[in-house]
């Protein structure tokens, strides 16, 4: 019985990594593809080449492929593009924005976010009030990536940033009514043009 087992080791890992990667295109992200094409690997190698269909020679065969699938995978983030859209931890949630899929209370609500990882819904709470549907919300607290606590942005209104841009522009336009003459013109503007007009 083992020895019949043993004969087929390679097919037995051919089998198991084609159903890894199965097991991967139903349910992207779970990194199976990486396990199964380094089963895929060795089997094909064992089946091909039944001369090296030894224990060991499959063991390290799958070893090596591996780490070349895990090294390939990780590289080129076949999933991502080097990490976009990607959430690396619950920290990383905070500041992001999206919107209220589900009303969102003090107690309960969903929310997806728009760099929220592949599956970017989230549970959420506000601090006050309730935030409806369709409404633009920012995580203020990740939570620990469980439930997030959100508020609406226009609830938020201006922050200290905003006011300071304000400040900065109203001071610019404040130089620039100085800058005009009692007719409303820009001086230097009206004598090049009285000057193009003489010559």
């Amino acid at each position: 019985m083992v020895e019949s087992l043993m004969g087929n080791v390679p097919l037995l890992l051919l089998v198991a990594g084609l159903v890894l990667m199965v097991l991967e295109a139903i349910s992207p992200g779970a990194h199976l593809i990486v396990i199964g094409i380094a089963l895929v690997g060795a089997g094909l190698i064992g089946v091909l080449f039944p001369f090296a269909a030894n224990v060991l020679v499959l063991a390290a065969l799958t070893l090596g492929i591996g780490m070349v699938a895990a090294y390939i995978y990780r590289e080129f983030d076949f999933y991502g593009g080097k990490g976009t859209a990607q959430t690396t931890d619950s920290d990383s949630l905070s500041g992001k924005t999206g919107y209220v899929t589900e009303p969102v209370t003090t107690r309960s609500g969903e929310v997806k976010l728009d760099e929220g990882g592949f599956a970017p819904y989230y549970s959420a709470r506000t601090t006050s009030g309730t935030i409806e549907e369709g409404e633009e919300v920012i995580v203020l607290d990740p939570g620990g990536g469980n439930v997030l606590t959100v508020e609406s942005l226009d609830a938020l209104g201006e922050d200290e940033i905003d006011r300071a841009l304000a400040r900065d522009a109203a001071a610019q336009n404040e130089r620039d009514e100085s800058d005009r003459d009692d007719d409303g013109s820009i001086p230097g503007i009206d004598t090049e043009r009285e000057t193009e007009k003489s010559s």
